[in-house]
């Protein structure tokens, strides 16, 4: 099983990776730059091979990048568009060169201008970003759905990656708090969840989980991460998505609520609660 959290790269990725072994994690997220800023750090090759290694020597999973929460593809204002576009870019182009298999965003926010305008902005700056060269997959997060985000429906996280040129390089991360907040019912119907992303998307594309609990009831279209166990969709919904056949190989990313030591509490209870 593949399970980790989320942990800053500030003082180094070989720090990371070592925080994660330390708390019995064999993969990890990371903010590609400051989460809610522009600002990024000056790349040291020599603290990359140094986590490579720990990686290797500790058989971690594929570790995942997001990028900052600034970022708004979907928007019709140019600056804000070409800001997101140039980051993406930036840090597309870095975490290809050091291996990173997967780097994951929010697609955006159509702000009042429609989904479908807001789809083709995000498919346009994908085919300014992906040149079909590169190794590290862009994958689309699915969201809750509050405001004018996109992304919250199969359907929309389809017509995305149907804009894009090298769409092999697209694919999906999965929230579990996101898509229960938008309307999915993975609590009571996960099969057929899983069943209509697979009809609608692919399961092919799908790539990683973000495994959260959630603060909210079912469908509010409200972001509210909550601890594994301690939301709405329960530690026996959680014990259901990471033992699924469908989901069960893929790596599990925790984005709870927690400190270091809460996250290595809820690392332990889901490797118990696996089957």
């Amino acid at each position: 099983m593949y399970i980790g959290c989320h942990l800053t790269i500030a003082k180094g990725y070989k720090k990371a990776a070592e925080l994660a072994h330390s708390i019995g994690a064999n993969v990890f997220q990371f903010f590609s730059r400051n989460p809610r800023g522009s600002s990024s750090k000056e790349l040291d090759m020599e603290d990359v091979e140094e986590m490579k290694k720990i990686l290797k020597d500790n058989d971690f999973g594929p570790l995942l990048a997001h990028a900052p929460y600034i970022l708004n593809l979907g928007s019709y204002k140019s600056r804000i568009y070409g800001m997101g576009k140039g980051i993406l870019k930036e840090d597309y182009e870095i975490l290809d060169s050091i291996g990173i298999p997967y780097f994951t965003f929010h697609p955006g926010n159509h702000v009042g201008q429609g989904a479908e305008y807001g789809i083709k902005r995000v498919g346009d700056a994908l085919n300014e970003i992906i040149t079909g060269n590169e190794n590290t997959m862009l994958l689309l997060e699915t969201m809750s759905g509050k405001g004018t985000e996109l992304g919250h429906t199969f359907e929309e996280i389809r017509g995305i990656i149907d804009r894009v040129k090298y769409n092999e390089l697209v694919g999906v991360c999965l929230d579990t708090c996101h898509i229960y907040s938008a309307g999915y019912d993975i609590v009571n119907d996960l099969d057929g969840v899983l069943e209509e992303f697979d009809n609608i998307v692919g399961i092919d594309k799908l790539k990683c989980i973000h495994l959260n609990d959630s603060m909210m009831e079912f469908n509010s279209r409200k972001d509210r991460h909550a601890k594994i166990g301690e939301g709405t969709i329960g530690l026996e919904g959680i014990k259901n998505i990471i033992n699924h056949p469908e989901l069960k190989d893929l790596p599990f990313y925790l984005e709870t609520p927690n400190e270091l030591e809460g996250y290595k509490e809820e690392i332990e209870l889901l490797k118990k609660e696996r089957e």
